[in-house]
């Protein structure tokens, strides 16, 4: 596992057990998506943009994810 893997597993586990379950649907959905030809290309930039925020350290601490995600709560 990778340094930056994790750091983002880590942030995780800070999380409410709901949240965890999120992150865990998204990443398993994510290692489906194969390579970046299966990126939607309306999507690309904003993927690309998310990757050079990693690449520049900037991260959602745990309390940001958290509101983003009861945000979608109804």
């Amino acid at each position: 596992m990778t340094d930056l893997l994790e750091k983002a597993v880590e942030a995780v586990r800070r999380m409410p057990p709901a949240d965890q379950d999120t992150i865990a649907q998204a990443m398993i959905g994510m290692t489906e998506i194969g390579s970046a030809g299966d990126i939607d290309p309306d999507h690309l930039q904003d993927v690309l943009d998310a990757m050079a925020e990693i690449e520049r350290g900037e991260y959602a601490s745990a309390e940001e994810v958290s509101a983003a995600f009861r945000s979608f709560e109804r």
